[in-house]
Parts: structure tokens; C-alpha cells; sequence
């Protein structure tokens, strides 16, 4: 019998990462960074020229992974594997990522308004010799908004710090006329992916 529980670092302040993570049984511990506002001063989330959105979203993704070997070795703690993820919200072949205040959030939203997206979210796993990573892209289309509503949404305080400005999960739930792909993708880890991956390190689940 084994008396030591499989365990992984989640390298995200996400709290719907640790949600997600909680709902399908997996044993984590938070790996937090000290750099604000992003997770980590050393992971450049800026867009490179030319860079597709596929490209970014994986690349920043392995970053943080990468990040978090580089915590657990510094700071000698029990070596686990390292869960990363990042989402991004692509539209018009353009990366949209978290807002930097309240107007570029109405801006965002008055532009995903009535017409479709693609929400992109990567998850990796990296024990320190073995990196894997997938991607998951879904859709969204919005309902038409009305200015009013959207302002409302953005004085709310939820989409400051949401890909896109929004968060599914959320009060932005009654904008969404259809999604095509994964519901936990959007909200910014895909299960299934994560699973996958999970099984390929020898985690049960």
C-alpha cells in the first residue's frame, strides 16, 4: 500500500486553477512567485512581433513552468512536478490579454461584442528533465452588448484581471450566446488536457 500521496506544484495564483484541480481529485500545493502583477518578473508576457497566438500562449506557458523548477531548486523544497498554464483571448489574429485598467477593459469587451473568439489556453508539466505540454482552443461568441452593461460588468471588478476582460465563470456568463470546445479551458485549465498529461508523468487519476 502506498502511504505517500502523489503530489504536484501549481505554479498559478489562479483561484479557478486550484477550483479546477480541486473538482477532479488532484493533490497540490500553491507555488507562488513574488513578482506583481505578473507571477514571475523574469516571464516576459508581452507578445513577441509577429508572434502567432498559438506561439505565445505555449511559450509563456512553459516559462512559468520552467519558473517553477527554478523556485522549488532555490528555495530546496521536495521536488514535484510543476504545473503551468496560461490562457489568452485571440480575436482578428490579435493576443488580448488582461486589461491594464478599467477603460482598456470596456474597450476589449465593446470589441468582442456580437462576434466570435478564440479562447487558447496551454498547460505544461515539468519535473525538471521532462517537459510536456498541450493546447486547448475553443470559441466564444458574444451577444450583441449594450455600453451600459458593459460598464456596469467593468465597475464590478471582475474582468481586471481576466484574459479578454471576462471571466465565464462569472457574471459575464449571461454574454456568452455559444461556446464551441472545452467550458474549463476557458475559465483557464482544460481538464482533459491536464488529465492527459497527469496520467503521462504517473499520477493517478
Amino acid at each position: 500500500m502506498i502511504s505517500l500521496e502523489p503530489r504536484i506544484y501549481l505554479a498559478s495564483r489562479s483561484p479557478r486553477r486550484r477550483e479546477l484541480l480541486t473538482q477532479i481529485g488532484v493533490r497540490f500545493e500553491l507555488l507562488m512567485f513574488r513578482g506583481i502583477p505578473r507571477e514571475d518578473p523574469e516571464i516576459d508576457e508581452a507578445p513577441l512581433p509577429g508572434e502567432d497566438p498559438e506561439h505565445y500562449v505555449v511559450r509563456v506557458t512553459l516559462a512559468k513552468a520552467q519558473a517553477g523548477i527554478r523556485r522549488i531548486r532555490e528555495r530546496h523544497l521536495i521536488p514535484h512536478p510543476v504545473l503551468a498554464a496560461d490562457t489568452t483571448v485571440e480575436i482578428d489574429g490579435n493576443v488580448i490579454g488582461k486589461p491594464a485598467h478599467e477603460a482598456d477593459a470596456v474597450a476589449i469587451l465593446q470589441h468582442l461584442s456580437g462576434r466570435t473568439h478564440r479562447v487558447l489556453t496551454a498547460v505544461a508539466l515539468f519535473d525538471g528533465d521532462r517537459e510536456e505540454h498541450l493546447l486547448n482552443i475553443s470559441e466564444v461568441r458574444f451577444r450583441q452588448l449594450e455600453n451600459d452593461e458593459i460598464r456596469r460588468y467593468v465597475a464590478s471588478g471582475e474582468p481586471l484581471d481576466k484574459a479578454g476582460a471576462y471571466g465565464i465563470q462569472g457574471r459575464a456568463a449571461i454574454f456568452v450566446e455559444e461556446i464551441r470546445g472545452s467550458y474549463t479551458g476557458i475559465m483557464g485549465l482544460p481538464l482533459f488536457e491536464t488529465a492527459l498529461l497527469l496520467r503521462r508523468f504517473g499520477y493517478p487519476i
